[in-house]
Formats: C-alpha cells, sequence, structure tokens
C-alpha cells in the first residue's frame, strides 16, 4: 500500500548549505511518524469501504498491529483520525491543482494536469473513493476545510485561468467549470473503477491503458479550450 502522505522532495538545484542548518529527524521522531503512518494506511483501508461509523478503532488497531490504547495515543478519538486520514489524502488530491502556474503554457499544463491527476487516480483509489464518499454524505466532518483551504486555491487557480484567457491563449470559458470538469473526468478512474473495468476490462495499473486514457482525456479537454479561429 503506497503511503497515504507522499514525502516532500527538495526543490530542484536546492543546495545542501541551504539545509545545513535543519536537524535531521531522530530515530524516535522517525518510528512516531512510521507508526502513525500506518495507523492512517489501516485506517483508510476501512473507512474508504465502511465509512466512519461502520469502522472501529479496535478494527484499525488491528490492522495497524498497534494497541487500541496506542492508537488513542496519537489519535484521542476515532473522529480525530478520520479527520486526519481526510486531511492527508485531500493534500494528495490537490497537489495536481496547486502545480497550475500563472507563467506556464495553458495547454501544456492542463496536459500535465491530467496525467498526474490519472496517476492520484491509479495509486490511491482508497483515497479516492473516501474523499468521494465524505462528499456525497455532505462533508460533515471536512466542510470547514472545504469552505476555507479549499475555496481559496480554487479561487487562485481561477485567476491563473482567467489570465491565460485574457492573454488570448485559451477559450474564454468559465474558470471554475472548467476545474470540476478536471475533477470529475479524472476522477471518474477512482471512483468508479469497478465499471470501468467491466465494460473495458482493464484497470489505470494497465500501462497501456493509463496512457490511452491520459491521451484521450488530454485530447477531449485541451481541444475544448483550444481558441477557434
Amino acid at each position: 500500500m503506497k503511503p497515504l502522505v507522499e514525502p516532500p522532495q527538495p526543490a530542484a538545484g536546492e543546495s545542501k548549505s541551504r539545509n545545513a542548518g535543519v536537524k535531521a529527524p531522530t530515530r524516535r521522531s522517525r518510528a512516531v511518524a512510521a507508526k502513525r503512518g500506518n495507523i492512517m494506511a489501516a485506517a483508510l483501508e476501512f473507512f474508504s469501504l465502511y465509512g466512519i461509523h461502520g469502522t472501529s478503532l479496535d478494527q484499525v488497531a488491528e490492522r495497524a498491529d498497534v494497541s487500541k490504547t496506542n492508537l488513542l495515543y496519537y489519535f484521542p478519538s476515532k473522529e480525530d483520525l478520520y479527520i486526519a486520514v481526510l486531511k492527508g489524502l485531500l493534500d494528495i488530491w490537490l497537489a495536481p491543482l496547486k502545480a497550475l502556474q500563472r507563467d506556464q503554457h495553458p495547454l501544456e499544463a492542463i496536459r500535465e494536469y491530467i496525467r498526474l491527476k490519472l496517476c492520484v487516480s491509479r495509486d490511491h483509489p482508497q483515497a479516492s473513493r473516501l474523499f468521494c464518499l465524505e462528499m456525497v454524505q455532505g462533508a460533515p466532518l471536512l466542510k470547514q476545510e472545504l469552505g476555507g483551504s479549499l475555496k481559496t486555491l480554487v479561487e487562485d487557480k481561477s485567476d491563473v485561468i482567467r489570465g491565460w484567457i485574457k492573454d488570448e491563449l485559451i477559450a474564454p470559458v468559465d474558470p471554475m467549470q472548467l476545474i470540476f470538469m478536471l475533477w470529475a473526468t479524472t476522477q471518474h478512474y477512482a471512483d468508479f473503477g469497478v465499471q470501468v473495468e467491466a465494460i473495458t476490462g482493464k484497470t489505470l495499473n494497465d500501462p497501456d491503458f493509463f496512457e490511452l486514457t491520459v491521451s484521450n482525456v488530454q485530447r477531449i479537454i485541451t481541444e475544448g479550450i483550444q481558441l477557434r479561429a
């Protein structure tokens, strides 16, 4: 199982001296991080199948190979654990959107976004399904996060798209509707993966099918936002 939150990577060309004063993680801090990660991965497995109400801390503790008491040391309640898992997957889910920048060529940026987002659907299907489940239920435990940091991010990236439109690099489309369409199209392959496999006999784990999916979604979306003569 892939980690719920990918470790941050150093920026390209970052000098060693920049991090010279940063203390390396201790053995204890690494052990704590590993324990939290194992608990969150086990919780994700159950939450994505049964939701918060259908999952017990006893199940999670057994799967993570820790005692329930030890689990509660890291996460004081099931709600705290659930929110931690949701925030972790939200970071993964939004990383491709955060990568969109004003100085990129829009069609290349959108193509890369689609590839990255389909990688998320392929590599983190449980996280995608849990996020979908939370949305269907009205996001009772994530609503504040959605109305805060997510709303701000979407508004910021909508401004990026408006800049591309102003520079006449793409057709005049509603930026938020474009973002919603990108989400829906790429998310489908995780949330409805069983349906996709039943119809095609393939999943995104098939390299040829993955590339076919990427190229087709890229073409359909980018041709829809290209300027017309």
